[in-house]
């Protein structure tokens, strides 16, 4: 093979490959993913645990719901940006048109509630009435500061939002629950009986 010969197939190959669609997520939307995933997961377990902790642990440990909270609030944008720059992988030619639009619908929804849930934990905690004598700080070291439109409520006003946010911070997390739980079954579900991974799409 001549070197004009050689070249023309290098240049080929390498357009080829620019052309195949990526098989996998980019290596940061997967370190994104399983930190943002790990980190719902203990929260999870922060939230459903602290009315039964002794009294000495509870604020403590929704001191920590909170870090964890805003750091998850954090990731998410991040993590929607970085979406928006970076084409995801393709899903199986396999799957059929209705899982395929199953699965946008589920992702937008996760990502929804993956901004709207922290969103809502602020927007409570901004109107507690005992607010401005607590101090917020990540993980104890950084402060960080409340919604101050909705700190400074006259406190007639601030209350009844109080609770409202609070329910509303407990339905998204249910939703979530139920999302992630139909995430985590679904990909379980083309992992061992279609036989058609979307796991490995997410991990190196």
């Amino acid at each position: 093979m001549n070197t004009s010969t050689t070249s023309r197939t290098a240049s080929r190959d390498s357009i080829e490959s620019q052309a195949t669609p990526a098989s996998r997520y980019t290596r940061t939307a997967m370190i994104l993913h399983w930190l943002i995933a790990a980190l719902i997961i203990v929260n999870v377990v922060l939230g459903l645990s602290a009315d039964s902790l002794p009294d000495g642990w509870v604020r403590p440990v929704i001191d920590t719901h909170k870090s964890i909270g805003i750091t998850v609030l954090g990731l998410a944008l991040l993590r929607v940006l970085w979406r928006v720059s970076h084409r995801p992988p393709a899903l199986p030619r396999e799957f059929p048109s209705w899982e395929r639009m199953a699965a946008h619908v589920a992702h937008f929804l996760l990502y929804f509630l993956m901004i709207a849930l922290p969103l809502s934990g602020w927007m409570h905690d901004s109107a507690w009435k005992a607010a401005a004598t607590h101090p917020m700080h990540l993980f104890g070291v950084i402060p960080f500061p409340r919604i101050g439109f909705i700190m400074n409520l006259d406190p007639a006003v601030k209350e009844p939002l109080h609770d409202k946010f609070g329910m509303l911070h407990t339905y998204l997390g249910y939703a979530l629950y139920a999302l992630l739980a139909m995430h985590i079954g679904g990909a379980l579900k083309h992992e061992l009986l279609d036989r058609h991974s979307v796991i490995k799409r997410m991990v190196p």
